[in-house]
């Protein structure tokens, strides 16, 4: 059993930054790689980045790598995304997944959170 909880989501002006985090609770095992995703309306759900908890190993989608950076902190059983030079094509709704395999498929992953909008105007 798995739960995510993500926050941080809300308005931003285009070219500012915010940062999400996605607290994790339940079996270590079943949630060893936490991955993020968004989906904007009309549009499929798109991999951003995912992180290995144990060691840090990391995955980016070619689209963010050098603005969106992931990150755990273990002690908080978390897993943030900083997001830096937001555009409005970043508006979506934000979702955290957890899973086993450090993968860019939404199949990998077993568990989802509630999502958090994030809004970037211009």
């Amino acid at each position: 059993q798995v739960q995510l909880v993500e926050s941080g989501g809300g308005l931003v002006q285009a070219g500012g930054s915010l940062r999400l985090s996605c607290a994790v609770s339940g079996r270590t095992f079943s949630s060893a790689v936490v991955g993020w995703f968004r989906q904007a309306p009309g549009a499929e759900r798109e991999f951003l980045a995912a992180i290995r908890r144990s060691s840090g190993v990391t995955s980016y989608a070619d689209s963010v790598k050098g603005r969106f950076t992931i990150s755990r902190d273990n002690a908080q059983n978390t897993v943030n995304l900083q997001m830096n030079s937001l555009k409005p094509d970043d508006t979506a709704t934000y979702y955290c997944a957890a899973g086993t395999t450090l993968g860019m498929t939404p199949d990998w992953y077993n568990y989802w959170g509630q999502g958090t909008q994030v809004t970037v105007s211009s």
